[in-house]
């Protein structure tokens, strides 16, 4: 239990320090591409012993009850999925964080990568509320995410298109 509020409190102190460092990159820039570009590089590389995938699936501004692929680290990932479909449309849908310990669990998991065993799925809001995207971070471990990382990610996404 002790090793295990360890590894939490490191992993918090992760995205502590890695937030404001986003958050400078990111300042003054008004591409949401470029932000959420920036935010998927340096989060994939903060947490690359953990982290298989990692980016942003976009609202498409043609089709607005759909995702689009955008900037990642990873494998080649899904180009489009509708509200409600898979983690992410979920995600999209309900306007919420999930975590899924075992996507291969998760009813309507759309496998874009099969060594993907879990998942935590972030929504992104713009300064009027409105979904702007979701945040999709994989991992090969099962039950990889926990409250630490959905709130470390959440405060991340929420500078993303609020920072001046």
């Amino acid at each position: 239990m002790a090793e295990a509020q360890r590894a939490d409190s490191g992993k918090a102190e992760r995205y502590a320090a890695l937030r404001p460092e986003i958050a400078a990159v990111i300042a003054g820039e008004p591409n949401r591409i470029a932000r959420y570009a920036s935010a998927a590089a340096m989060l994939a590389q903060a947490f690359s012993e953990r982290f298989f995938w990692t980016g942003f699936y976009l609202v498409d501004a043609d089709k607005g009850d759909a995702l689009v692929v955008g900037p990642y680290q990873g494998t080649l990932g899904c180009l489009r999925m509708g509200f409600g479909d898979g983690v992410c449309g979920t995600a999209a849908a309900r306007r919420e964080t999930i975590v899924v310990p075992d996507v291969h669990a998760f009813p309507g998991h759309i496998a874009c990568d099969s060594r993907s065993n879990s998942e935590i799925v972030v929504p992104v809001f713009d300064a009027a509320n409105a979904l702007a995207a979701v945040l999709d971070v994989d991992s090969t471990a099962f039950d990889a995410f926990d409250a630490v990382d959905r709130a470390g990610l959440e405060s991340i996404c929420a500078d993303l298109l609020t920072l001046p």
